[in-house]
């Protein structure tokens, strides 16, 4: 028996029977032999964390754009956070916790520099095209993994996409929330779900504890206390032991009407007090000018894209280059490029 198939038969033995199992996946876009020693699942989650999307998240802006000190958050290291959670809850639950981490890893990928304010001028940019188009970095997330990074074989020859199982793929899709209220549904999987509601959690606190080391909030001004502590490590357990309790023995992810409802205000006071703030957000009028004015210039210029596109290429084709282009850029490469094309340089 190979190895990957005594670790299938310890799934169907231990796991949850509401849990999604890798020898029971939907498959793959593209056909392709079985690993003898991971499961599909952990081949997914390697085939993330090798990518060079992956990597260029440890210079995307989480919420403060460009903060000088070493402890704030990026991009990476909220991946990372969401993942601790959300692996802590499956294997509570007794569920997939290889389906789980590669979700989490891979949900933000497709996310552009400079957090949610680049995301909004992406779209924007891309609307002024064609009102039809819009820009939403979970259908971007997918597209990275489906189209963007190449998978190598053996024998040197790249293949486009990471070709992913269905189940990651769906997880990577609809983990998205927004500003809405809590909302579990859109995953086909309970490890899907897990994410989406860790995805939540993760950026709920860890904006907080970056919010106070900004001086945007103090802690006298943080709500729900006598719950949730000071943002730090009691919310995470506040939420994870009882998304565990509610979920246990269900065939979905549950929260209590209580918590949900806390977590919904504390999102609320967030949007209102951290991540609409002045000081939080004052550059962020130029990230959209910066990022507006790239989008426009390799519409104008498409000869300096890495990949110049075809002459074939009409706009819309060519405006989606565009966007790939940009939404892979890392904080700092945008600014050196604005940099290069628009600002004088030494010779």
């Amino acid at each position: 028996m190979l190895i990957r198939e005594r670790q299938e038969e310890l799934e169907e033995k231990i796991l949850s029977p509401f849990a999604a199992l890798a020898n029971k996946t939907r498959g793959r876009q593209r056909p392709e032999p079985e690993c003898p020693i991971r499961t599909a699942f952990q081949r997914d989650r390697d085939r993330i964390i090798h990518s060079k999307a992956f990597r260029r998240l440890k210079h995307k802006t989480q919420v403060y754009t460009d903060p000088t000190g070493d402890h704030y958050r990026t991009r990476l290291t909220h991946t990372l956070e969401v993942s601790q959670i959300a692996r802590t809850i499956a294997r509570a639950l007794r569920l997939n916790e290889d389906l789980t981490e590669a979700i989490a890893l891979g949900h933000d990928l497709g996310h552009p520099p400079f957090g949610h304010a680049g995301e909004e001028a992406l779209d924007s940019a891309l609307r002024a095209v064609d009102p039809g188009l819009h820009f939403f970095h979970p259908e971007q997330s997918l597209r990275v993994v489906d189209f963007l990074e190449k998978q190598k074989n053996a024998d040197g020859t790249e293949e486009v996409g990471l070709n992913l199982t269905w189940e990651v793929r769906d997880g990577i899709l609809h983990h998205s929330k927004g500003e809405s209220q809590i909302d579990l549904s859109g995953p086909s999987t309970l490890e899907g779900q897990i994410v989406k509601l860790a995805d939540r959690v993760a950026y709920l606190n860890h904006d907080i504890d970056d919010a106070l080391r900004a001086g945007t909030l103090t802690p006298k001004e943080l709500p729900f206390q006598r719950i949730f502590g000071y943002g730090a490590s009691e919310l995470i357990d506040v939420v994870v032991k009882d998304v565990v309790e509610q979920s246990e023995g269900q065939d979905q992810i549950l929260i209590s009407p209580q918590i949900r409802e806390m977590l919904d205000q504390l999102k609320n006071f967030l949007f209102q007090e951290v991540y609409r703030d002045p000081e939080a957000k004052r550059e962020e009028d130029k990230v959209r000018r910066m990022i507006c004015t790239l989008f426009n210039f390799y519409l104008e210029h498409p000869e300096t894209l890495p990949q110049p596109p075809l002459e074939s290429f009409g706009r819309l084709s060519l405006a989606q280059a565009v966007v790939d282009y940009i939404a892979g850029m890392t904080d700092r490469f945008a600014v050196k490029t604005f940099s290069q094309y628009y600002l004088p340089q030494p010779w």
